[in-house]
């Protein structure tokens, strides 16, 4: 386990045509990028978690029938300084890099120095984000890449902080019908206090008890330690929902908590009959961040994993009024479609209890053309009791039934879904998802399944190396007969 994912893997810049099995939907013309982390050892320095190595970028272009793969490493200036070193120099989330032994006092006291309020890695592994007609690699912190989406060739760098008072920011945008990025920032230097930044705000906000401890973040380097052991989960504390009214870009007076818990993926929200409805995949702790540090993807991963706790899918529901006579302890939802509550509780505040649609799934995506709006589907990867998926699951909302895909030795990445031109019904279309083997006998593919019947249509196989990978988008060629392009962006 540990050589899948610890293992390095050579870049493929060149396009590499692909072995076609089945048959490709005619209209299908765009392309697939991907991207997640590639390499996690420099000369004789190792990456301590799997989120630390240095991103690499990958796509599918599917043209005319054909399709062709390649990828290359983000030439970040993270990647830059440690491959110019041949170690790691660059402090990453779970792994803090320091000074050369060789420097003098007073350059490993300016390093150290520089680390209490530190200038951030902008080795963007996580994301693949479009502004306008540009395309960006994205990561948690305050930088973003633009990239090539045809030849994968890195560009500029942009700062965050040139435009918002922000330290982080989170790699899954959102983005609005006038193509609009939706995103979330945080500032952890102001005064010592934390701020939330939201740009072109979202109808909702959960706040975590999974949080930084900035005095801990501070003195990281000097202690030795990462800045991933500076973040604890709080099990005593709430997780608190802040809603804003967009027009008023003010928060709801009411106080709305639920019980504590870790969310890495929202699934959607929207408003129906007065009241926020929003989906989100769900964790009792934050076990899973533990579990992918490298030296626990070894060969007692199996037993590690199910010290992990399973994803659950959960549905909350906020109401935007709040009935002042209603009596304590009142479910203050009134939706028929639900079993999610809200209860009022003394001092404004309401207590939302959720309702559990399903478990075992994550890397939840939808058809963006219902994003903020009321809908029926998901597309998953089943994960269960081990963070590797096996299968690609489409779960029915309504019916709480699923549809899935799999196959021995396969692991499905982030299933894609990309819209049928003309598509009258929210599954019409098809999904994209990378497939790799633990089979090093069987090559790595690209899978196209109808998203209705969760059925093969065709898959792409690959004669070389692919890894592990994150997130990414679907872009469709100009002129192609798909769905405008907003309908196919996702975080």
């Amino acid at each position: 386990m540990d050589m899948i994912f610890g293992k390095n893997t050579k870049e493929q810049p060149e396009p590499l045509k692909a072995k076609i099995r089945g048959e490709l939907p005619t209209w299908l013309h765009g392309t697939l990028l991907r991207n997640g982390p590639g390499m996690h050892t420099i000369g004789e320095t190792t990456y301590n978690h799997w989120f630390d190595g240095l991103a690499l970028l990958h796509s599918f272009t599917i043209q005319n029938g054909e399709v062709h793969y390649r990828s290359k490493y983000l030439r970040s200036d993270t990647y830059n300084s440690n491959i110019e070193a041949n170690r790691i120099v660059v402090s990453e989330f779970g792994t803090m890099a320091y000074p050369d032994p060789c420097k003098n006092i007073f350059s490993k006291a300016f390093s150290y120095l520089s680390h209490t309020i530190p200038d951030f890695t902008d080795n963007c592994l996580i994301n693949i984000m479009k502004c306008g007609e540009d395309i960006y690699a994205t990561t948690e912190t305050n930088y973003i890449r633009k990239i090539n989406p045809e030849t994968l060739e890195t560009l500029e760098k942009v700062d965050y902080r040139n435009y918002a008072a922000i330290n982080v920011a989170t790699s899954h945008p959102h983005y609005d019908a006038q193509g609009n990025v939706l995103n979330l920032g945080t500032s952890i230097v102001d005064k010592g206090k934390t701020k939330y930044l939201v740009f072109k705000i979202p109808p909702t906000m959960p706040e975590q008890p999974f949080k930084m401890d900035i005095l801990k973040m501070a003195t990281a380097y000097v202690r030795g330690t990462s800045w991933a052991s500076c973040i604890t989960f709080h099990e005593e504390d709430k997780t608190y929902i802040h809603i804003i009214d967009r027009r008023t870009k003010k928060t709801l007076l009411t106080k709305f908590y639920a019980d504590p818990m870790v969310v890495f993926h929202h699934v959607n929200a929207y408003e129906e009959d007065g009241y926020i409805v929003f989906d989100v995949i769900s964790y009792k702790d934050h076990s899973l961040y533990q579990l992918f540090y490298l030296a626990n993807l070894n060969q007692h991963f199996e037993h590690n994993s199910k010290l992990a706790s399973i994803p659950s899918l959960k549905r909350f529901v906020i109401p935007l009024q709040v009935n002042k006579d209603a009596e304590m302890g009142e479910n203050l939802v009134k939706l028929e479609s639900t079993t999610a509550t809200a209860l009022k509780e003394k001092d404004d505040q309401v207590y939302c209890q959720s309702e559990d649609l399903c478990e075992g799934i994550e890397l939840p995506r939808i058809n963006y053309a219902h994003n903020g709006k009321k809908y029926r589907y998901i597309y998953a990867a089943e994960v269960q009791w081990n963070p590797i998926p096996t299968k690609i699951t489409k779960f029915d909302i309504l019916t709480k039934s699923s549809l899935k895909w799999g196959e021995e030795h396969c692991w499905p990445a982030e299933p894609v879904f990309v819209p049928a031109p003309n598509a009258q019904q929210e599954d019409d279309g098809i999904i994209l998802s990378v497939i790799v083997s633990s089979d090093p006998k069987k090559l790595p593919f690209l899978l196209i399944l109808d998203a209705k019947q969760f059925t093969e249509l065709a898959r792409a196989s690959i004669d070389t190396e692919i890894h592990l990978d994150l997130h990414g988008l679907f872009i469709p060629s100009v002129g192609s007969p798909e769905e405008p392009e907003d309908n196919v962006l996702k975080s």
